[in-house]
């Protein structure tokens, strides 16, 4: 057991929203400066409905670009990864995001809009902590689809067969993570914005255990009051909405086409609460990841998933045709695409990449199901009624050190 392992006592996860990989760090410049990266050459294309072929461009804008939200659900998604092909033998070539954006109304010029990423210069707080701490060059969604049943992966390590937007209850013996924690005697709990923005997971998750759902200022307060669970889910805001002053609250979780800036800032507060309490910073590990793509353009096909999507035993959860939208079932073998995640802890080896599907040698693939293993994993040990899928993926512990970095090292944000 590594120093860094050793003294960790709290597992911080922050769950954006809906921004693929290169969209948000895959600019060639940040490339150019950090190799290891698995980002754009500035050569990567996508045809669009008029036969024109679109490249990469660094013309991400914070707000207004989206007239209409990309496609993020099962069968647009499907269209992205294989450009439309649906012979039983295809192979993802990533050439379907222009194709799939003209779908939701978007003109021919519109269209070509997910195929835009942003500079290291627009998004300092997100490209400072990708360089200062750990990048995961293979990190994807669980599933190629929409918000919801990603958010279970990392509350559950499975979605029980949803692909689609659609509420569900939990019937099936397979406890979230924060049941499996308070069932052994550890403290977790889920931090939603405000009473405006609800947690997204109030209709699914915890239904009967409301002691587990907190607000913003409650994190606040507990990492200020020494009380922070030993593990904690951060939700940001989901809506713009006047605040308790009569002012307007933006949206911080970068959803397209909230302010992309406004989330920005809040991952900074977020980092900032734990940077700046000695005690905490020295004792926790801060996960930032979004949940899935929204339908923007990344360039590395998803990988086969590890492990059945279901208890060992049992039948694998199966998504029927109807739900995915694609006339064929999907078995939960394939993972959705890459999104942006950073591990941030002072115990981490500064400018750490960990590599993806580009090093076959090294690689390593994480996916949402990662998060409740890890903290299983750490304060639980050895749990065996939850999916071979969970079981299966990759944790992200042994990125923790020996060496505990000087506090001169780490950054800080002034906000």
């Amino acid at each position: 057991m590594s120093q860094g392992l050793d003294n960790l006592k709290h597992i911080v996860v922050l769950m954006m929203e809906n921004r693929s990989f290169d969209h948000m760090l895959g600019s060639p410049a940040l490339k150019k400066t950090n190799p290891g990266i698995n980002g754009l050459t500035g050569n990567e294309s996508n045809p669009d409905t008029a036969g024109n072929t679109v490249t990469v461009q660094a013309n991400a804008t914070f707000q207004g670009q989206f007239q209409h939200d990309p496609d993020h659900h099962f069968a647009g998604v499907d269209l992205q990864i294989f450009g439309g092909d649906m012979s039983p033998d295809r192979v993802p070539n990533m050439q379907g995001f222009i194709k799939s954006y003209s779908t939701q109304g978007a003109s021919v010029d519109q269209s070509h809009a997910v195929m835009s990423y942003f500079t290291p210069q627009q998004l300092p707080i997100l490209t400072t902590l990708a360089t200062q701490y750990a990048l995961f060059n293979g990190w994807f969604a669980s599933i190629p689809g929409p918000t919801l049943c990603n958010r279970a992966f990392a509350h559950y390590g499975t979605s029980f067969a949803n692909v689609d937007m659609n509420l569900f209850y939990i019937t099936d013996p397979i406890l979230s993570i924060y049941a499996r924690m308070n069932q052994a005697g550890h403290s977790s709990r889920v931090y939603y914005y405000d009473a405006a923005s609800s947690s997204l997971e109030v209709p699914n998750l915890l239904q009967n255990q409301p002691e587990l759902f907190g607000l913003y200022k409650d994190f606040v307060a507990d990492a200020g009051a020494g009380k922070l669970p030993e593990y904690s889910f951060i939700e940001p805001n989901y809506s713009d909405h006047p605040g308790p002053g009569g002012g307007q609250i933006l949206a911080c979780d970068q959803h397209p086409d909230h302010n992309v800036k406004a989330g920005e800032r809040f991952i900074a507060m977020v980092y900032n609460v734990i940077r700046t309490n000695p005690d905490l910073w020295k004792s926790t590990l801060l996960l930032v990841v979004y949940d899935e793509h929204g339908g923007l353009y990344d360039h590395v096909p998803p990988p086969v998933a590890k492990g059945v999507d279901g208890l060992k035993g049992q039948p694998p959860y199966v998504a029927k045709p109807a739900a995915t939208g694609t006339g064929q079932p999907f078995n939960f073998d394939r993972l959705g695409v890459r999104v942006p995640s950073i591990a941030i802890s002072p115990w981490i080896v500064k400018g750490k990449i960990v590599p993806g599907p580009e090093d076959p040698a090294k690689q390593r693939i994480f996916e949402h199901a990662s998060i409740p293993n890890t903290v299983t994993e750490h304060f639980i040990g050895t749990y065996d009624a939850r999916t071979d899928r969970e079981q299966q993926s990759d944790t992200f512990l042994d990125l923790l050190t020996d060496t505990m970095r000087p506090d001169n090292d780490c950054p800080a944000f002034r906000l």
